[in-house]
């Protein structure tokens, strides 16, 4: 499994904006691009930093599938996000891959 991880640190006056923008437009549509099975948003608790900070999780099957996303789908939904936020969000991507270590 491959989790796309973006963390997202916002203005604290577009905090309400920005979640009912992930919710109901931004995470559906990277959902509908089928290259993921499920997402999460989680609110950054620590360490804390200036604004507030998300991260949210896109989780695929294979690294395949997010190569084909980044070169397909993620500059347009990227561009949206920043078109409709500006200046007061600023977010960078990350990609963690689920071992398959016994412990």
């Amino acid at each position: 499994m491959i989790i796309y991880n973006v963390t997202s640190i916002i203005e604290e006056n577009i905090q309400q904006e920005y979640l009912e923008y992930m919710y109901n437009i931004h995470i559906p549509e990277v959902l509908s691009t089928g290259k993921f099975s499920d997402a999460k948003l989680f609110l950054l608790t620590e360490p804390q930093n200036e604004g507030i900070t998300y991260c949210a999780q896109y989780f695929a099957k294979s690294k395949e599938d997010l190569v084909y996303y980044r070169a397909h789908y993620s500059p347009k939904l990227q561009a949206d996000i920043k078109q409709k936020f500006g200046n007061s969000l600023l977010s960078f991507r990350s990609v963690l891959e689920l071992t398959q270590a016994t412990i």
